[in-house]
Parts: structure tokens; sequence; C-alpha cells
């Protein structure tokens, strides 16, 4: 597959940077036999419904990043307004707002960050947006059952 020798230097530095030095409550390991695609662990967010939770998420890096965004989702279930039942992410930046300045640990970062602010008003799911919309103290309930369920 993809040698770290065909790698662009920016991806290899990345990477790099990401195994030395994670952000607080993410990990992202890329896989040997393709250093494109990363194996992510984030951790549910302190003071939200997904706190104590591990998700796992894979993440892609297109041969035209980092002009085009990584593509990223989550592979454990989770109940929430921008994420959908296929782990497809919501998210302004993996989108029209990506800027080859971003890098791997900013969108993982951002996607965190999501976890701690849903934001029903820009959903994937609308029936979860709905539900955080109408009951958002039932729907952080629901999301803490999910993590308890599926992200431990």
């Amino acid at each position: 597959m993809s040698s770290a020798a065909a790698l662009p230097k920016r991806i290899i530095k990345e990477t790099q940077r990401l195994v030395s030095d994670s952000p607080p409550g993410i990990s992202a390991t890329p896989h040997e036999d393709n250093l494109r695609y990363f194996d992510v662990v984030i951790s549910g967010p302190d003071s939200s419904p997904f706190e104590g939770g591990k998700f796992k998420l894979e993440l892609f890096l297109p041969d035209d990043y980092p002009m085009a965004p990584p593509k990223v989702r989550f592979l454990t279930k989770i109940y929430h307004p921008n994420i959908d039942k296929l782990g497809r992410i919501c998210l302004d930046i993996l989108k029209d707002k990506w800027s080859p300045a971003l890098q791997i640990r900013t969108v993982l970062l951002s996607i965190q960050a999501l976890l701690s602010a849903p934001n029903p008003d820009d959903p994937l799911a609308n029936d979860v947006a709905a539900h955080w919309k109408e009951n958002e103290k039932d729907a952080m309930r629901v999301s803490r059952e999910w993590t308890q369920k599926f992200a431990q």
C-alpha cells in the first residue's frame, strides 16, 4: 500500500506529532500497511453525556490531502444530533470550511469539541436532533445510556 517513502512530508510530520504528542483524550494510530488510514479513539469529554466513553473512529487521508479534508467516521454507535447511524459526522471543517492550514490534530480536537457541544440546529441525525430540541434532558439521558452500552 502506501509506504512512508511515498507519503508527502506533511503527512509524515503530522503522524509523528500525533503519535508522540497526542492531544488529551485522543489517540490516533496509523495502519502499518496503509499510513493514510488511522485507528482513532476519542474519550468522551468530562461533563458531557459521553463522559467515560471510548469512541472508535476511522480516519483516512485522501490522495489530495491536505487540499481536501480527511474522511472521518465513528465506528462506535453514538446518540448525537451531528452523527448519523452510519457514523458520518456533520462538521463544517470536514466539508465546506476545510482549509489546507488545518491538520489531522485540529480535526480530531474539533470532533472531541462536538461531543461537548452537540448542535441540533445543524443535524445529520434529524430524529436525534428533534429529540434534543424537544427534551434535551432526556436526549442526554439516552446519550449516556448509549455511551455505557456501546462505548466501553
